[in-house]
């Protein structure tokens, strides 16, 4: 890939657990320029970047509505709120800044709700500009990694990977007991887990399907759950014996009555379970059967009491490394099998 000649004006939009870290990817990047960077909460406003994002003073101040975006008229926006806003999003598009967002609504363009992506694909015509959902799961787990391990197949009967997440010295007690429901009976744990899997990571099980020409017939989804055989202390407090304390959520994409490809997050806080499950190391295991066979393991190596201060590099960095080429891309919704290899900059 070559380089642009002057650096790319980035504005990061929202500076949560993810976007504080994406901030300090774009000013560090060579070829990018922190134009602008957008806050939700009232008292950011006016803010340095660089203080609200952990480190010295930048000398870039937070701007608080999207008029203040526009008129920053940057070449790419990275879009990283905790909800997407159709709205915000085709304004950015319209005026012609390309769009890079870890909003998993387009992962599989064809998947998205028509309406939707057809108002998102009009926008980017209008602006001549670009949009791209990225991140580590979905994104390069189940779009990246695969379609580098199918390049070495002419035949595939089976792609699952498998993602493993020791939480118990995840320091977070709203998002394990109130959001996933750890330490709770069983009855009690939502039953959104198996749709809202199915939901996230069924596009890029589409898009892998469709890319290699095997497309699939259906997305399937089902949730597991076990519970702790005595009563367990993490991190993030105390799971009561006999509640759960390990999730294990299976999405299938299946062609021809069996399923072709896969991904499957076993989470858990104890490997003290009333079920024998098989509880990897923290990390990624991708098993591809063809006639090319694979078993590969990807495993962070970093103490697990760590974790929560290194893992947003994992979903940052990938959309900061993909902005230049969503910047050359051709206008509209681009997925991963559109755009080129991802070569990060880091010099």
């Amino acid at each position: 890939m070559t380089h642009p000649p002057t650096p790319l004006r980035v504005v990061q939009w929202a500076t949560g657990t993810i976007g504080g870290y994406a901030l300090r990817s774009v000013h560090a990047h060579p070829g990018l320029e922190l134009a602008g960077v957008r806050v939700h909460s009232p008292a950011k406003v006016g803010r340095d970047a660089g203080e609200i994002a952990g480190t010295a003073p930048i000398g870039v101040a937070a701007i608080g509505t999207l008029d203040e975006v526009l008129a920053l008229r940057p070449d790419c926006v990275l879009y990283m709120p905790l909800a997407f806003d159709a709205d915000e999003v085709c304004a950015l598009l319209a005026a012609g800044s390309n769009v890079v967002t870890t909003c998993g609504l387009f992962h599989h363009p064809a998947s998205t709700e028509p309406a939707l992506r057809e108002r998102v694909a009009a926008a980017c015509a209008a602006g001549g500009s670009t949009l791209h959902s990225t991140g580590s799961s979905p994104g390069f787990i189940t779009e990246a990694v695969p379609l580098v391990l199918t390049s070495l197949q002419r035949e595939l009967t089976g792609l699952v990977i498998d993602e493993y997440a020791d939480l118990s010295r995840r320091d977070s007690p709203e998002l394990l007991f109130d959001v996933m429901g750890f330490g709770r009976e069983r009855t009690a744990v939502n039953e959104f887990l198996a749709p809202h899997m199915a939901g996230s990571f069924g596009p890029s099980l589409r898009l892998l399907g469709d890319a290699v020409g095997l497309p699939l017939d259906d997305v399937v989804a089902h949730a597991e759950l076990a519970t702790a055989r005595g009563e367990v202390r993490i991190a993030a407090g105390t799971i009561p014996a006999g509640t759960v304390a390990a999730q294990r959520i299976t999405v299938s994409g299946m062609r021809g009555g069996a399923e072709l490809v896969g991904f499957r997050a076993t989470w858990y806080c104890t490997r003290d379970l009333a079920t024998d499950w098989r509880l990897g190391d923290t990390g990624w295991h991708v098993s591809v059967r063809g006639d090319a066979p694979m078993e590969v393991d990807i495993r962070f190596a970093v103490p697990l009491e760590r974790m929560a201060a290194v893992s947003p590099a994992f979903t940052a960095n990938r959309a900061v490394n993909v902005v230049a080429a969503v910047c050359a891309a051709e206008p509209g919704i681009r997925s991963s099998v559109e755009l080129p290899q991802i070569i990060p900059r880091l010099g």
